[in-house]
């Protein structure tokens, strides 16, 4: 009898508890309930109940119950119904305002260094005493980098007097003839697609931006490109796999003591820019060595579960990080198989990416199902071991926020909206996304948010595929938790910790070439991006790119490694969601004004991530 007098004790403690939680609020409205309790009580089980806070049955393969029913709409009343055109014209002239003080700022005080130290109000460059400052080194490789990452953010904001002036300070002022060792990823996505961006946009006869023309144009970055893509051929190298090495000095080559350890991203993510640069070239040299790196990467993933890890030894082919996820080490790599067919047509592409895509929902998902149907944890993509599929641990990174977007690109909208609330969740407990946010834990790994723009990117290409004014609202919290925790005195700065809000003295330019680009074209609905009948693609990088059959045509279709005929090759082909319960068709006109979430499938993403 003594345990059931232990067990009646402990759920009168539970009701009591339970009562007096219910008192506080009335009693002292101002308090923080959930800063006292670390390890808040779960709902009530029962039919239709929500599932634990702690994600626990996204340790499991089959998902938990149902999200609450029948409480009050708040969620409807805060953002459903149209999104005023005033106001949306105030957000889109303030998106602006944001990129001018963060532009206006680099030039004022930093340039010509690479980037703006917000808080100090000066330039910062490669870090020459400590070498080994990858974080630094890796990105910043003394040429004037925010500048040059910032060009087409000035042309699609229709700036052409200073996208005119930044040209031409690019061409007088860069040079890669630099003594500087540099990560092949970093230099590739930010300054070389840069360069080929604002060349596309200068030479477009079209000139839907406006004015962007350079008068006496010779073609000068699309040389400077080609000076830059050279200086980091030598990665490609002496490697037994065809995997490039991750960084490589500008004047010397690899350096003697260069590591052997890639990540997939930083070598897989390079056909996009590399491709672009061969097929306006006519040199298949570019394009060659990083469709090889690809294959290679691509034929090492796991005959078991299809997946590739994060880290593999460029000379043996031997994973090193046998994580298989979505976020850092892998998320490009994901997204340029996609946007290589989108661009090229190459439908080897198009055959990668949907068997990785696969693979995917079969061994990251977690949750239910449907987004909006039925019972269980929300959608939700976990990292795992690529040779078993076996969780490897609790936590997701704020990279993986870009999925969505992707999402989008291939017609998973369904899926695409529920993965994106479940980010915007934590966006709204923190004002920020934190690096590394453990879902089991209800907090953040890693603190820091460095102004990164997936959240924004997702919430961009959701609201073009849905016309949702939701994701305008999302923007509108985006806009004005930036604003208010991370504008500095001279720009913006990278959160140290998302929940002191307390701030570091850096600001990455990609802030500037992607967060300021999406939150501006998000709320400027009469855009020539959305206007002017063109096709665009955004690269890794957010450089606009146009999608035309210059880009689909080669001259050298008998050398690539690997290809079919070429009557084949570039013959349009149907691209599918893989998840067969989600497609485009199942966001019907009428949800368009709607929660483009079931209101109890929001709260259920809320509670989870401790937000309520």
């Amino acid at each position: 009898m003594q345990w059931r007098s232990v067990v009646l004790g402990l759920l009168l403690l539970r009701l009591g508890l339970q009562a007096l939680l219910a008192l506080l609020p009335a009693l002292a409205p101002g308090l923080c309930l959930r800063r006292r309790f670390p390890f808040p009580f779960p709902p009530p089980a029962g039919p239709g109940s929500g599932s634990s806070p702690h994600w626990g049955s996204l340790l499991r393969r089959d998902g938990g119950g149902g999200a609450a029913q029948g409480e009050d709409d708040e969620y409807e009343r805060r953002y459903s119904g149209t999104f005023p055109p005033q106001l949306r014209a105030r957000l889109r002239d303030a998106a602006r305002g944001m990129f001018v003080f963060g532009y206006d700022s680099y030039m004022r005080h930093a340039f010509p260094s690479d980037e703006l130290d917000p808080l100090h109000c000066r330039g910062r460059g490669p870090d020459r005493r400590d070498p080994s400052n990858l974080n630094i080194n890796d990105v910043l490789g003394n040429y004037s980098l925010t500048l040059i990452d910032a060009l087409d953010t000035l042309a699609v904001m229709g700036n052409s007097s200073e996208f005119q002036k930044a040209v031409k300070l690019v061409i007088d002022t860069v040079s890669f003839d630099k003594d500087s060792t540099v990560q092949v990823f970093e230099a590739t996505i930010r300054v070389l697609g840069s360069l080929l961006s604002a060349h596309i946009i200068i030479t477009d006869t079209k000139q839907p931006f406006g004015d962007m023309t350079i008068k006496d144009y010779d073609n000068e970055l699309l040389h400077m490109a080609r000076d830059l893509a050279v200086r980091l051929l030598p990665a490609f190298e002496n490697t037994k796999t065809g995997i490039p090495y991750p960084r490589v000095n500008l004047k010397k080559g690899v350096p003697p003591d260069s590591n052997n350890e890639t990540c997939t991203a930083g070598a897989g993510s390079l056909l996009v820019e590399f491709g672009i640069l061969s097929r306006l070239l006519g040199d298949s040299t570019f394009e060659w060595v990083a469709r090889r790196a690809v294959k290679a990467l691509w034929s090492l993933r796991s005959n078991h579960t299809g997946l590739l890890g994060n880290v593999v030894n460029i000379q043996t082919g031997h994973w090193v990080g046998k994580q298989s996820g979505l976020g850092a080490g892998l998320d490009s790599f994901y997204e340029y198989l996609l946007k290589s067919y989108i661009l090229f047509g190459e439908r080897e592409d198009l055959e990668m990416f949907s068997d990785a895509y696969r693979n995917i929902q079969n061994h990251l998902r977690r949750g239910r199902e449907a987004c909006n149907e039925g019972e269980g944890d929300p959608p939700l993509y976990v990292n795992v071991n690529m040779f078993t599929g076996q969780l490897m641990n609790t936590w997701i990174d704020s990279l993986q926020a870009f999925f969505p977007g992707l999402q989008v690109l291939i017609g998973d909208v369904e899926d695409a909206i529920c993965l994106h609330a479940f980010y915007y969740a934590i966006w709204k407990r923190y004002g920020a996304l934190p690096e590394r946010y453990n879902w089991q834990l209800q907090a953040p790994d890693v603190p820091f948010y460095p102004l990164r723009p997936e959240l924004v990117e997702s919430t961009y290409l959701l609201y073009q595929a849905t016309k949702n004014p939701f994701y305008l609202h999302v923007g509108m919290d985006i806009l004005q938790s930036l604003e208010k925790y991370t504008k500095a005195k001279c720009g913006y700065a990278t959160l140290h910790h998302v929940v002191e809000k307390t701030k570091e003295d850096r600001m990455e330019s990609f802030f500037l070439s992607e967060t300021c680009k999406y939150l501006y074209l998000l709320f400027d609905e009469e855009n020539p991006l959305h206007k002017s009948g063109n096709k665009y693609m955004f690269t890794t990088e957010g450089h606009v790119v146009s999608v035309d059959e210059r880009f689909r045509n080669s001259l050298w279709q008998d050398i690539l490694p690997g290809e079919e005929d070429s009557t084949e090759r570039n013959k349009p082909h149907e691209l599918k969601a893989v998840n067969f319960s989600s497609n485009c068709n199942r966001v019907p006109d009428e949800r368009r004004y709607l929660l483009p979430l079931k209101s109890n499938y929001m709260r259920q993403i809320d509670r989870m991530v401790g937000l309520i």
